[in-house]
Parts: C-alpha cells; sequence; structure tokens
C-alpha cells in the first residue's frame, strides 16, 4: 500500500469507531506502531483534526469529512489525458465505465483544476475493427469469471483452428491486442491476436489455478525467454 493511500485509510478508521490505538491501526494496516505514530503525527500537521495521543487512543473531532479531491492542474489534465486516450482502445462497456468515472472526478475538482482538464488537448479517437473490441469485453470477463472460452482463430496463413482456451490475461502493445492463454489443444501457453478471433464462445465450464498453468507462470515463462534471448544475442 502507498503510503498515501495508508493516509486516506487511516483517516477513514478514525472516523469509523469511537476510539482508535495505535496497535489496533498498525494490525490493521500491517504496519509498525512507529509508522502509524508518525503517519498520525503528519496528518495532524496537515490540519486533519485527530484529537488524542500516542498511548491513548484517536479519534476524529465531530464533523469533519474529507475535502474535495485535490488535484493540481497538470494531474488533472493527466487523468483527461489518460481517460481520452484510454477509451480509443478500451472495449466499449470498459469506455463507458472510464468516461462516467472521470465525470465522477471532474465534478468534485477544483474550478481551476476542473477547467484546465476540460481543455487539455488530447484526444484518441477508436481505431481498429469495433468487432475486436466487442471480443475483448467478452474475453475480459470470460477472465474475470474464470470461464474457459472456445474460439476460433485465425493464424498468419489465413488457416483457422478451434481451441479451448483458459483466458488469463489482455496485453495492450501499442496497435493490437493480445491474450495470453493455456491452450487445452497445445497443453502449452498460446498468445492470441484479438483481431485474429473469428469467433469466440464463453463455455460453462470454470477453471481453477493449477501449477504452471496461471498467468503468473505465463510471466515468468515469458522473463526466461527474454533473459535467453539477450544471451544469444551476446554470445
Amino acid at each position: 500500500m502507498r503510503r498515501a493511500e495508508r493516509l486516506f485509510e487511516i483517516v477513514q478508521l478514525i472516523r469509523s469507531r469511537r476510539l482508535s490505538t495505535a496497535a489496533w491501526l498498525a494490525e490493521r494496516l500491517e504496519v509498525s506502531e512507529r509508522t502509524i505514530y508518525r503517519d498520525i503525527s503528519d496528518l495532524q500537521a496537515q490540519g486533519v483534526p485527530i484529537e488524542g495521543e500516542a498511548g491513548m487512543g484517536y479519534r476524529m473531532r465531530a464533523g469533519f469529512d474529507l475535502p474535495p479531491m485535490m488535484f493540481t492542474s497538470q494531474e488533472a489534465q493527466s487523468l483527461a489525458a489518460a481517460v481520452r486516450l484510454a477509451q480509443g482502445w478500451l472495449d466499449p462497456v470498459l469506455a463507458r465505465h472510464a468516461e462516467v468515472a472521470l465525470g465522477k472526478i471532474m465534478a468534485v475538482l477544483p474550478t481551476a483544476a476542473r477547467v484546465a482538464a476540460e481543455s487539455v488537448a488530447l484526444y484518441a479517437p477508436p481505431v481498429g475493427d469495433p468487432a475486436a473490441r466487442d471480443r475483448l469485453a467478452r474475453v475480459r470477463e470470460a477472465i474475470e469469471s474464470r470461464h474457459k472460452l472456445r474460439i476460433d482463430y485465425e493464424d498468419v496463413q489465413g488457416r483457422v483452428t478451434q481451441r479451448v482456451i483458459r483466458p488469463l490475461g489482455c496485453f495492450y502493445w501499442g496497435k493490437v491486442w493480445t491474450l495470453g492463454a493455456w491452450c487445452e489443444h497445445r497443453g502449452d501457453f498460446r498468445n492470441f491476436r484479438i483481431d485474429r478471433i473469428r469467433a469466440v464462445e464463453t463455455l460453462d465450464q470454470r477453471f481453477q489455478d493449477e501449477p504452471g498453468r496461471t498467468l503468473a507462470d505465463l510471466f515468468r515463462r515469458t522473463e526466461a525467454e527474454a533473459r535467453e534471448y539477450e544471451r544469444s544475442l551476446r554470445s
């Protein structure tokens, strides 16, 4: 957990209880009591009305609430630009949710930051095959629900094969999305370009992580292959 997230969580935990000891906060956040003492001291110095002291416990002064999100103009512009760029490549469902999320953030920004975010002149119109973006949504949902997929896949020679796969993760490469998966037919990891998947069916059968067939295993395989490739270039 990043420190900014921990400070926010400390405020929320203290607000939710009549009295919170440093030991209880440390246990909940999996840090030392010394870290809690330091964090609370910093929060108090920033004007957060936390009452109490070390060894006694802490409580929040009545009526306190978190202020609106305090982004700088540059931070707000970065958020707006990131969402706009992502929308051009996300599947339609996530793109809509990203737009809604940005709207909620914009609604609580200070006026100057909101104006700066709205005025940033960076855009990313949707590109690529709309059907591929729809398939990306189907694949992403299957990854989340842990359902196997049956796909018709066209390789670079134009040959179409049918595979049953365990979808593990989607990867964006600047021009295309790929799907990293465990292929039941090959008994090994395979990467499939989303735009070459001609048909996709979500099966009723679900899968669980098994040693050697997980996303972490795929990452380890990829890293090992990259190291081997680098060694071959040096030899």
